[in-house]
């Protein structure tokens, strides 16, 4: 590792392994599902090749990353090792910590929908949906993302097949602003699209917080 703090502090030694520039972000998009090294640099805007290579080999060599056979046997995919998956939990915290730095919108920023996919779940986290029933998707820059309503909370994922009781389509701003609860559905009315029941929309988007942990 580049970065190494030497103190004995389990912050320290988690930022000597996660702690230099894209390295969790490397993290972020396998958290999505594995990943061939083309499709790690299309979802890493900005990483030069070779810093790409070096911090793939140094996530490897600290047990956070591992290489793996694709499907088809054709090619090198990564993917997080179980620990490294345990990731998950700080990363989402981080994301729910972010919400006043993301009010401002893009600004200019690289934007990719497929970052939803771990978004969504961090800020639905601590959200708990007054019925078990509903069955929604957003829909952003032609990214398809399914919430459902369960007893354990709010689940996102990608399209599983299946009729939904309404889709939202609009900006990934917006749809971030509604899961974290700073925007209400009211607010934006005009600025999405909505196809279907509008109330199974707000099972999810006014669902009241809990200070609770729900896992989804």
């Amino acid at each position: 590792m580049s970065r190494d703090y030497g103190q004995y502090c389990g912050l320290a030694r988690a930022l000597d392994v996660v702690g230099d520039r894209w390295n969790l972000l490397i993290v972020r998009e396998l958290l999505i599902g594995p990943a061939r090294y083309g499709e790690l640099r299309e979802g890493l805007f900005g990483i030069a090749t070779n810093l790409l290579t070096d911090r793939l080999r140094d996530l490897e060599t600290a047990g956070v990353v591992e290489r793996r056979l694709s499907d088809d046997s054709n090619a090198i995919t990564y993917a997080l090792t179980p620990w490294g998956a345990q990731l998950r939990e700080p990363i989402n915290g981080l994301i729910r910590w972010s919400t006043p730095l993301m009010i401002h919108g893009r600004e200019g920023d690289d934007f990719r929908a497929e970052g939803l996919l771990v978004a969504l779940p961090a800020l639905f986290e601590r959200r708990l949906p007054a019925r078990h029933d509903a069955s929604v998707a957003v829909a952003v820059d032609g990214v398809v993302i399914q919430l459902r309503a369960s007893k354990s909370g709010i689940e996102v994922s990608r399209p599983e097949g299946g009729e939904y009781d309404a889709v939202l389509t609009g900006d990934g701003a917006i749809v971030l602003g509604l899961s974290a609860g700073a925007l209400a559905l009211d607010d934006v009315r005009t600025l999405v699209d909505i196809d279907g029941d509008e109330s199974a929309l707000r099972v999810f988007f006014d669902a009241p917080t809990s200070s609770v942990h729900v896992t989804s």
